[in-house]
């Protein structure tokens, strides 16, 4: 009798209930990926990882090398993931580096990693967010992006003293976290925000263009204070980029409807998408009913979205499990997918619904030279200018700026129920510990926020002792 799933592959995972690495199968059953998982205490689970199966298997084959800090900042000791600091053997820079400045927040909102509301009180001191700023500068010399987050930053009393710090430091492209309150409702504010443009981007909460899935996700009807910021920004023409966080069932049909409401606004730059990541506060949220992974929200946008095709969404090579983009050029009140425009032999074609990655390895290295060199949204369009250049049909002007310039990104953080330590190893957004060390975002939202450390020191000594007796 045969097993109702093809075996594809095995990795480790973590239970999701105690948080110990455990073996996991990566199997192809009903058109999905999952993990099948066996904890010796808790016993088996199965998490869904994709609803694609060809697009995943292209992105394991989407490889690019891994780029180093200047520094690391701990000891492989217990083994992956119970070393982050960064340790030696993490395979990717820190392409995006957060610095959370409060854990206050003017929301409470039911889905939030970081577990922030109005009754967490405590913001971390100028003095110490300075080092955090210089530990991100030890470690990157030159930090393609540094997001100020938190909570809600911009409450902290001493918020414009922050981005001060942020720019005096060699940072290339500096964002602010905001769900916007401030922006919308404080007249002047945006005004002082766009002193520190250029090189300054506001990453705004943005769900929905309806107010009930605002609420659920939210906890308040914010749809008018959306709309308020957005005025603002665009009056000013300030870099902006929409954050979407996603969830099966409430939001996930409206993915193009955002899209095409994004090509509209002037300050806007990009949408990022993000499926509900199962960490910290996620209130109504059963991973088994709830989840969307990446191959889902990619689908999703595909049906959605006349602007892109399959061609046009393709993984991001430093990790392509977790990051998927698209970028179209908007000239002369069109919109072009940017990969539509590379010839075939360049970067990769489409066979019907399919992708298929250019398999000449000199080909390859140079089309993610020239738009991996550096995450910084802004070197995108220099990138960007250099590519077209070498189009004989594509004109380049020379106003051509980060203005001309729209991108689609799906962000999938991991949690323990979708944990793979292939994936983990190659995860290039983190956060900054207050001690200095560089934790990859998916373990510091497991192991490394508040109280959390207290069961990782437990599992560090099991996972001590293991060694010890073998």
């Amino acid at each position: 009798m045969d097993r109702p799933y093809l075996y594809a592959d095995w990795t480790q995972s973590l239970c999701p209930t105690c948080l110990r690495t455990v073996s996991a199968k990566v199997v192809f059953q009903d058109d999905c990926v999952f993990l099948h998982k066996h904890c010796p205490e808790h016993g088996p689970s199965r998490a869904l990882i994709s609803t694609d199966i060809d697009y995943y298997q292209r992105c394991r084959g989407t490889l690019k090398a891994g780029q180093m800090p200047r520094a690391f900042n701990t000891p492989t000791r217990y083994g992956c993931p119970y070393d982050c600091g960064l340790c030696p053997d993490h395979e990717q820079h820190s392409c995006l580096s957060l610095i959370e400045v409060t854990d206050a927040c003017n929301l409470a909102c039911p889905v939030c990693y970081a577990e922030s509301s109005p009754r967490r009180t405590s913001h971390r001191p100028l003095a110490l967010i300075e080092q955090m700023l210089d530990a991100v500068v030890a470690n990157e010399a030159e930090p393609d992006i540094v997001q100020i987050s938190g909570g809600e930053p911009t409450i902290h009393p001493e918020f414009f003293a922050i981005l001060d710090a942020a720019k005096r430091r060699p940072i290339k492209h500096l964002m602010l976290n905001t769900n916007g309150v401030r922006i919308a409702r404080e007249d002047g504010f945006a005004e002082k925000l766009a002193r520190y443009a250029p090189g300054f981007e506001i990453y705004l909460q943005f769900d929905s263009l309806r107010a009930a899935p605002i609420r659920a996700l939210r906890g308040a009807d914010l749809l008018d204070v959306r709309h308020r910021a957005l005025d603002r920004l665009n009056a000013l023409n300030l870099s902006t980029t929409l954050v979407v966080t996603l969830k099966h069932g409430l939001n996930d049909d409206e993915l193009g409807a955002i899209i095409d409401f994004a090509l509209t606004q002037r300050c806007v730059r990009g949408v990022t998408f993000q499926p509900i990541q199962d960490a910290g506060r996620a209130e109504d949220f059963d991973p088994a009913r709830d989840r969307l992974t990446l191959g889902e929200v990619r689908q999703k946008i595909l049906a959605q979205s006349p602007v892109f095709k399959p061609a046009d969404l393709i993984p991001v090579p430093c990790h392509p499990d977790c990051l998927a983009m698209g970028y179209a050029l908007k000239l002369g009140g069109k919109v072009t997918p940017l990969t539509s425009l590379i010839p075939p032999e360049v970067l990769l074609h489409a066979e019907g619904s399919n992708l298929v990655f250019e398999r000449d390895p000199k080909i390859r290295r140079e089309v993610f030279r020239l738009f991996s060199t550096s995450h910084s949204p802004e070197s995108a369009t220099d990138a960007l200018r250099q590519l077209l250049c070498c189009l004989p049909l594509v004109s380049a002007p020379p106003s051509l700026g980060y203005d001309n310039l729209f991108r689609v990104l799906i962000i999938q953080f991991l949690d323990a129920h979708n944990f793979d330590v292939r994936s983990v190893k190659k995860s290039c957004i983190h956060i900054v510990h207050p001690d200095g060390r560089i934790i990859p975002f998916d373990t510091y939202n497991l192991f490394y926020r508040d109280g959390k450390e207290a069961r990782l020191r437990e599992l560090q000594a099991a996972a001590a002792a293991s060694h010890a007796a073998s």
